[in-house]
């Protein structure tokens, strides 16, 4: 008898229409046939002004924000910087943009005024959108960004911004006719910076088939149907977010939790919203659930939980029993990339092997390969890659944007594309991660280039070399570690530590900063005189399992 497994993975097929566009053909489309339906929950910080959303509300409010860039004279494709919390404007601004054609590029809210900067002259952005609180770093730098033309501002008015709620007051909920433009579905439609071994973010576009390629992470991995309250935790600067808290769901239609939650994370109030929103499926990094489960969750409501996800890394036996206990379900782990959809899971039609990746997504060939482009044998170490088929797979990107040629040859070759992380696959076909190829540091769901914070480090006068890794901790899973070798003239101390942490938070996002420091008189070298990372990374290792024990 064939497991479901086999039945899910050689049955789907992926039906893409040559035309696209995911405000006109999932958002309006369901506005039409059930506009009364919840599209999505908006909660406030407090978490007691919560609001219901239809579907009508939402495609109304997104046509409003198309006129708007309408009557800026927006073109398909104009770039435009996206940042804001986990407010409404976010969706209309995302689908408005859509709509029309013009390239959102979502970004952190922990962006600094040189990171924007560089997004915008990176893509030549038309536009930027922010909140409020963010209006400071824009105007700090929007001298040096020459294609710049229009500042939106959500919420409170600003002299010299065009006020979001004011200019969407003023235009129709619906879009004229003639000015109803379709979008081919590889055309670009969103682009996000992700961190690179290399000193400056890579730019991934992703194009509107990207949108519909979700449907695999709505319907396989986070168990969706239109009955569904989902919850997904991220910013939403990171394309988590286009995985839970946009695509995925609506492409199932289930209904969205928008949670406006303060950045000092807050598990009492999460586990009530659980609880008061009856929340059916749930996905988090695994921070969020090893917070949760320092906390007696017998005294909190979870009955409504009927599935739980999570990705970044595998959370330890102690905290999936804590949380089965608790909700009766176990966590399905997940893995992808800013680059893919979900590629990689552990199905709620097969058997869960806590720790693994679980196996292949239906949509995908996945395999762990050699330099080559040989599949491995079952149990030894190699990089992950997809097969790239005809046509595409669905939801994997073609290329970096205005990226170098080298880039793109490394991560596209014999005819696979490498992930950049390494795995193995065990006799039953589930896969093991074991580690990143590129160096990249995975902190409490946040990806991280030890170049950038090098980099920042290196502008330090009291640095002379430095070196960061991923040191392991129990709680984020990796912690930003630096090993720093100082210049003549300055002594180690606890005060120079506080000052280089400082100095690092105010050259790039704060949250990359070092939180352990350690001085050293030399670094381990090659022959040729690159640091070698993976000796102290294994130092790192090496210690926090002798402290363990």
């Amino acid at each position: 008898m064939t497991d479901p497994y086999t039945i899910a993975h050689s049955d789907y097929r992926f039906d893409l229409p040559a035309d696209f566009n995911f405000g006109f053909d999932v958002i309006d489309a369901r506005a039409k046939e059930t506009p009364g339906r919840i599209a999505y929950i908006a909660v406030d910080r407090t978490g007691e002004d919560i609001r219901p959303v239809t579907y009508a509300d939402l495609a109304g409010a997104s046509n409003r924000f198309a006129n708007v860039l309408h009557s800026l004279d927006a073109a398909k494709g104009d770039f435009a910087l996206v940042i804001m919390e986990r407010i409404p404007a976010w969706f209309e601004t995302l689908i408005g943009c859509m709509k029309v054609g013009v390239v959102a590029m979502p970004g952190t809210t922990l962006l600094t005024a040189k990171d924007i900067r560089y997004r915008i002259n990176k893509t030549r952005a038309r536009f930027v959108v922010v909140s409020s609180g963010h209006a400071d770093k824009v105007e700090e730098i929007r001298a040096d960004c020459p294609s710049l033309e229009h500042l939106i501002i959500v919420t409170n008015a600003r002299n010299g911004w065009i006020h979001y709620e004011s200019a969407c007051a003023s235009q129709p909920a619906e879009i004229a006719p003639h000015q109803l433009e379709p979008t081919q579905a590889d055309e670009m439609m969103l682009a996000y910076f992700t961190s690179g071994t290399t000193a400056d973010p890579k730019l991934v576009p992703r194009d509107h088939s990207y949108a519909k390629a979700h449907e695999i992470t709505g319907r396989f991995w986070l168990d969706l149907n239109d009955n569904d309250v989902h919850w997904t935790l991220s910013d939403t600067g990171w394309a988590k977010a286009a995985w839970g808290m946009l695509f995925g769901p609506w492409m199932a239609g289930a209904a969205i939790v928008l949670y406006d939650g303060d950045i000092r994370f807050d598990a009492v109030c999460h586990l009530k919203l659980i609880a008061k929103l009856r929340v059916s499926t749930f996905c988090a990094p695994p921070t969020v659930y090893r917070l949760f489960t320092q906390h007696d969750l017998t005294t909190y409501d979870l009955s409504s939980i009927r599935h739980s996800v999570s990705a970044g890394e595998p959370l330890n036996p102690e905290v999936i029993r804590v949380w089965k206990e608790t909700t009766g379900t176990v966590v399905h782990d997940g893995y992808g990339q800013t680059e893919t959809v979900n590629v990689v899971a552990n199905f709620p039609f097969m058997p869960v092997r806590p720790g693994s990746m679980g196996k292949a997504a239906p949509g995908f060939t996945v395999s762990i390969v050699n330099d080559e482009g040989l599949p491995l044998s079952n149990n030894d170490i190699g990089h992950i890659a997809i097969k790239v088929t005809e046509p595409h797979p669905p939801g994997l990107f073609h290329g970096y944007y205005n990226g170098p040629n080298d880039l793109d040859r490394s991560s596209f070759r014999h005819g696979w594309y490498y992930t950049g992380d390494t795995a193995y696959c065990d006799n039953d076909g589930y896969i093991w991660f074991v580690g990143r190829s590129d160096d990249i540091i995975s902190s409490a769901s946040y990806r991280i280039s030890p170049f950038e914070v090098e980099s920042a480090l290196q502008a330090h006068e009291a640095v002379a070399e430095s070196a960061v890794i991923g040191k392991p901790d129990s709680l984020r899973g990796e912690i930003v570690t630096a090993y720093v070798v100082l210049a003549t003239g300055f002594s180690a101390s606890e005060s120079l530590v506080s000052t280089l942490q400082d100095y690092v938070k105010s050259q790039t996002a704060p949250y990359k900063y070092p939180r352990e420091i350690e001085f050293r008189e030399s670094l381990p070298k090659t022959i040729s005189g690159k640091i070698r990372r993976v000796d102290l990374r294994a130092e790192a290792i090496a210690a926090a399992t002798n402290h363990r024990c």
